[in-house]
């Protein structure tokens, strides 16, 4: 077995794939120690002490290295934990299934009222999200998840190499807010959260 790995970016974010599914759908984040307890994969990637974020998705997972570690003397320990973890076939998850899979951060609106009137404006707005903005940012080691909509406004949660990329700034406002708007005309703003 062979572990790739692929530049994202965000500089701190490296993207490794491990030739084989991740994850079965959607994606996961952990972005501190204690929510990666859930898995052992995520766990033993956190122990390693340099890394601060890491994201399963259908085929990769996103390692984010702490500010000022260098990726160069980080990756062979990143690529043996994962290598050892798929050969060795042990759980994604603490419980041997899926039980840590959280999907409740993208299937409600955080915070926000859903208000009848806009069901359809969120159901074109979700759809546009999971079809053609989630693939393009996995691409990058990333995810996107949908959190509200109130009054023209869509929030958005970055997760992954997205979370902390220099350019992610300029991927919601020039990227995201300009698809969606074009679309989806009763959107007005995009903002992350």
């Amino acid at each position: 077995m062979m572990i790739e790995t692929e530049a994202t970016p965000n500089p701190a974010t490296l993207k490794f794939l491990p030739g084989r599914p991740v994850m079965a759908s959607g994606t996961r984040d952990f972005p501190t120690p204690e929510a990666a307890e859930v898995s052992p994969l995520a766990d033993a990637l956190f122990s390693l002490g340099d890394v601060t974020g890491v994201l399963f998705g259908q085929d990769f997972v996103a390692v984010t290295a702490a500010p000022g570690v260098s990726w160069p003397e980080l990756k062979g320990d990143v690529v043996t934990i994962i290598l050892e973890h798929f050969l060795t076939e042990q759980p994604l998850f603490r419980g041997g299934d899926a039980s840590g899979i959280s999907i409740p951060d993208d299937a409600g609106d955080e915070g926000f009222a859903v208000n009848p009137e806009d069901a359809e404006i969120v159901d074109q707005i979700r759809e546009l999200i999971d079809t053609r903005v989630r693939p393009a940012v996995a691409n990058d080691g990333g995810d996107i998840i949908y959190r509200g909509f109130d009054k023209g406004v869509v929030f958005l949660k970055m997760q992954g190499a997205c979370s902390g990329c220099p350019s992610s700034t300029a991927t919601l406002k020039n990227g995201i807010e300009t698809l969606l708007k074009h679309y989806v005309p009763e959107v007005t703003e995009v903002r992350a959260v």
